[in-house]
């Protein structure tokens, strides 16, 4: 029942990972495997660890990994998929990391932290320069723990 149910509508693409590591062959000997899958409704995502086997090369890109999974798990959107923390192995040829899948852009921008959206670029970074950051940490001190007075000018 729970696979037929519409909020949930990768729920069924799914089910065929959630207790069997799921392999995909990449075209120069890479394989990509998840691994402790899970569906997260709440969140409205998935999530796992994702292994790659690399020999013979270095670490594979994020970018390459997005477009694996996007196949892997039929994902419309590549921007909803994030893969972050990874480690290579000592001795190399294999890391680990770990992947989320959101179910649409609404979700990832509501529950994704800010540095990974801006790392993303599914948000943009505004920054000050360091003189105004000091000056208003400065003004902010001289009003800690005093009524903020609103002052109309007429």
């Amino acid at each position: 029942a729970p696979a037929s149910d519409s909020s949930t509508p990768f729920l069924s693409a799914c089910i065929r990972s959630a207790s069997i590591p799921y392999h995909h062959r990449m075209a120069d000997t890479c394989t990509v495997t998840t691994k402790g899958f899970k569906v997260n409704p709440l969140l409205g995502r998935r999530q796992f660890v994702l292994e790659v086997s690399h020999p013979g090369r270095g670490t594979v890109a994020k970018a390459e990994l997005k477009k694996v999974l996007a196949k892997m798990y039929n994902v419309e959107d590549p921007t909803t998929i994030f893969v972050f923390g990874f480690k290579s192995i000592f001795g190399g040829g294999r890391s680990t990391g770990f992947g989320l899948i959101y179910d649409n852009l609404v979700a990832a921008k509501r529950f994704e932290p800010k540095y990974r959206l801006k790392r993303e670029k599914l948000l943009s970074e505004t920054r000050m320069g360091s003189k105004q950051r000091k000056e208003r940490k400065n003004r902010a001190k001289k009003t800690r723990g005093k009524k903020v007075k609103k002052t109309k000018k007429e």
